[in-house]
C-alpha cells in the first residue's frame, strides 16, 4: 500500500531524525515522508535534503500544524495520507495497521494506540473524548494499554498519528487552516463522522509519544478560539439553541478563571478573532452544515458531558457542576 507521512518541523526538534527513520523503517507500507519546515531550529534540515524517501517542504514561514499538514498532503498522490507528530515514534508495522484499517470503505480515520515515550506500557491516548462544550482531551491518559487492547469507535483522533484515505482527506478539505493548531484534530474528527465514515481506535499499531502538556497563553488563545469555532460551525441549530444556556454560563466561567490566572486578554483576543472573521466564519458553518450526512441525534452518542477530572481538574464543587452538566446534557440528547 502506497502512503505518504507528513511531519512538520518547527522550533527545537530533537527527535526529528529518528522519527523520520522509523517512518522509514516501516513494513507493510511503500512509505514516503514528506517533512515541512515551519521554522525548525535545530536539527539542520540539511541531511533531509536529498535523502531518498523523504520530501523537504520549505514554505518560508510557519503554515501552523494545519496549513503544514495540508501543503505537506499534497507533495504526492499516494493512495494513504499519515500525519505523525515530530516526536512520534512508529512501531515497524504501526502505519501498516493503521493504513489496514483506513482503507475499509465504512472507516475514514484510524488513530494509533499512542503510548508514554518513557513508560510505553501506558497509554498517552486511546483516541481523544470530545465535550459537548468543545473541549477535547487525551483519553485514559497513563492508563495502562493492556486494558484497552481492542478496536472500537472514538470521537476524536489523535492528530499525532492517524492515517486517512487520500479520498476521505480530499472530501474533508483537509484540516480547516484557520484553526492554526490545536483541536483540529476534534474538528477534522467530527466532520468525518458527519459526512459518514467512522474514526476508529487501532490497538495494535504502536506508536510511542514524547508527550508534554505545555501551557502558555498563546495556547489558551488558540484553544479557546478553536473551541468556539467548533462549537459555532458544527453543531446544528436546533443543537445550538438547546445548548445556549450552558454554553453561554461556560464562557462566564471560563473568562473568570481567564481573569484569576491571566490568560483573559487572551480569552479577549480570541472573542475579536472571532468578530473580526465572522464573514469566514459563516460561510465555512455553512460549508460543513451542507456537507453532513448524519445528524446531530445521530452523532449526539459520540460527546460527553463530563470532563475528566484526572485531566482537566475542576475547580472545588466541580463534581457537581460536572453532574450537572452530564445531566443537562442527557436531557438535550433525548431532544435531538
Amino acid at each position: 500500500m502506497d502512503l505518504t507521512a507528513v511531519v512538520l518541523a518547527y522550533g527545537e526538534q530533537p527527535y526529528l531524525y529518528d522519527v523520520v527513520d522509523r517512518i522509514l523503517a516501516s513494513t507493510g507500507v511503500s512509505v514516503h515522508v514528506v517533512v515541512v519546515d515551519n521554522g525548525c531550529t535545530t536539527p539542520s534540515m540539511d541531511p533531509l535534503r536529498d535523502r531518498p524517501g523523504v520530501t523537504l517542504l520549505e514554505p518560508g514561514t510557519n503554515t501552523g500544524f494545519t496549513g503544514g499538514c495540508n501543503l505537506g498532503a499534497t507533495a504526492t498522490d499516494s493512495e494513504f495520507l499519515a500525519f505523525v507528530n515530530s516526536d512520534a515514534l512508529v512501531e515497524p508495522d504501526a502505519l501498516a495497521e493503521l493504513t489496514k484499517v483506513a482503507a475499509r470503505p465504512d472507516v475514514g480515520i484510524a488513530s494509533a494506540s499512542l503510548r508514554l515515550a518513557e513508560t510505553p506500557e501506558l497509554l498517552n491516548s486511546a483516541g481523544n473524548p470530545v465535550h459537548v462544550l468543545g473541549l477535547s482531551w487525551a483519553g485514559h491518559l497513563g492508563e495502562p494499554a493492556a486494558d484497552h487492547d481492542t478496536e472500537f469507535p472514538i470521537a476524536s483522533a489523535s492528530g499525532a498519528a492517524i492515517v486517512v484515505r487520500r479520498e476521505v482527506w480530499n472530501a474533508l478539505g483537509g484540516f480547516t487552516e484557520r484553526f492554526f493548531a490545536y483541536l483540529e484534530d476534534a474538528d477534522l474528527s467530527l466532520r468525518c463522522w458527519q459526512q459518514g465514515w467512522d474514526v476508529v481506535y487501532v490497538p495494535s499499531a504502536v506508536v510511542l509519544h514524547h508527550y508534554e502538556f505545555g501551557r502558555n497563553k498563546a495556547k489558551f488563545y488558540l484553544l479557546e478560539r478553536n473551541r468556539l469555532i467548533l462549537v459555532l460551525t458544527l453543531y446544528q441549530a436546533r443543537t445550538l439553541v438547546l445548548l445556549a444556556p450552558a454554553l453561554l454560563a461556560f464562557e462566564v466561567a471560563s473568562c473568570l478563571v481567564a481573569a484569576s490566572r491571566g490568560w483573559l486578554p487572551a480569552k479577549i483576543r480570541g472573542y475579536r478573532w472571532l468578530v473580526r472573521e465572522r464573514t469566514w466564519l459563516t460561510a465555512h458553518r455553512r460549508a460543513v452544515q451542507q456537507a453532513r450526512r448524519r445528524d446531530d441525534g445521530e452523532l449526539a452518542g459520540l460527546l460527553t458531558g463530563r470532563f475528566d477530572q484526572s485531566v482537566l481538574p475542576l475547580p472545588r464543587g466541580g463534581g457537581l457542576l460536572n453532574a450537572a452538566m452530564n445531566g443537562y446534557w442527557n436531557v438535550v440528547r433525548r431532544l435531538l
